[in-house]
């Protein structure tokens, strides 16, 4: 049963970083169980947010539905209360339904609903399929602005005006007035956070949008680095966050932007390089190349982001 009513778990993670775990795969491609409970333990050890099970950086699109419910329910009972943890709703709508009320049943806090499945949809049609997510639930929902679920401010304010668990915005597409309309037309009735591929590359432009928060991939692997980022961002150190951008996460960009789908594979490069390996990433995903997970094992050390405690 979630501890935060939805407005409540809202204020919590409107003020912090938040990521979303890596799923770790055994050799015979299983969900690691093992692996994935000392990933959370790690994670949840640092004041993060919260975690974001089965996601994007989570590989929850490769995840059936079992298995997505599952790797919420290990990242809740090993959180235990540390953080919270929400789950993922993907998928057709009927599926994503299946997500949410499975995410509910392990203990998630909130749920974030992801783009519905392949096909094109116009703005009746997307509010209709987040409408039927919010109203399966009590959880608090946040909605994820990219790929075929580009929500208008009109279907925005409908959502919310529905649903009083329908608590987030979260954009990846950086639409400056897209997100400017969301924001003057629904102000702080939701929360908005940073979603845009490596997201501390947008952090202090889109905070003056109304963007308090954001996801933060690498916090998976340099977690203190990522907080102290977070931290500079919040505190518009303009000189610090240009800083640490110049010295590790441009670089980093350079290594994710020469294969596609390296966004996520990224991540898992990242814990192999700092000891914390959590295996391959599943197909159609394919795993660094060898020079390029030495270049970024590289970076990693010239830019002096390695974790505390690097079991290497």
């Amino acid at each position: 049963m979630a501890t935060y009513a939805p407005q409540e778990l809202a204020t919590v993670l409107k003020d912090g970083l938040l990521s979303f775990p890596a799923t770790p795969f055994a050799g015979d491609g299983e969900v690691d169980e093992a692996r994935y409970r000392e990933h959370i333990d790690w994670q949840s050890s640092f004041d993060i947010g919260g975690l974001f099970a089965a996601g994007g950086t989570g590989e929850g699109f490769s995840l059936t539905p079992e298995e997505s419910a599952r790797v919420v329910r290990l990242a809740v009972e090993t959180a235990a209360g540390r953080t919270p943890v929400l789950g993922s709703a993907g998928g057709n709508t009927a599926q994503a339904i299946q997500n949410a009320r499975a995410a509910e049943a392990a203990g998630a806090e909130g749920l974030l609903l992801l783009p519905p499945y392949l096909t094109e949809c116009d703005q009746d049609g997307l509010l209709e399929h987040a409408s039927a997510v919010c109203a399966s639930t009590s959880l608090g929902v946040i909605v994820y602005n990219r790929g075929n679920a580009v929500y208008s401010a009109q279907t925005v304010a409908r959502l919310a005006e529905r649903h009083p668990n329908f608590i987030g915005f979260k954009d990846a597409l950086g639409d400056i007035e897209q997100l400017a309309r969301v924001y003057t037309l629904n102000g702080d009735r939701l929360f908005y956070l940073g979603g845009l591929p490596t997201a501390e590359t947008f952090a202090l432009p889109l905070l003056q949008l109304g963007m308090s928060t954001y996801s933060s991939a690498m916090y998976n692997f340099v977690p203190e680095f990522a907080l102290a980022f977070y931290r500079d961002v919040r505190s518009l150190d303009h000189a610090a966050v240009t800083e640490k951008l110049g010295r590790f996460v441009l670089p980093y960009l350079d290594i994710r932007d020469r294969t596609k789908g390296y966004g996520v594979s990224i991540v898992k490069g990242g814990l192999k390089a700092v000891g914390r390996d959590l295996g391959s990433v599943r197909p159609p995903l394919q795993d660094l190349a060898a020079q390029d997970l030495a270049d970024l094992t590289t970076l990693i050390k010239s830019a002096d982001v390695h974790p505390e405690g690097d079991p290497r």
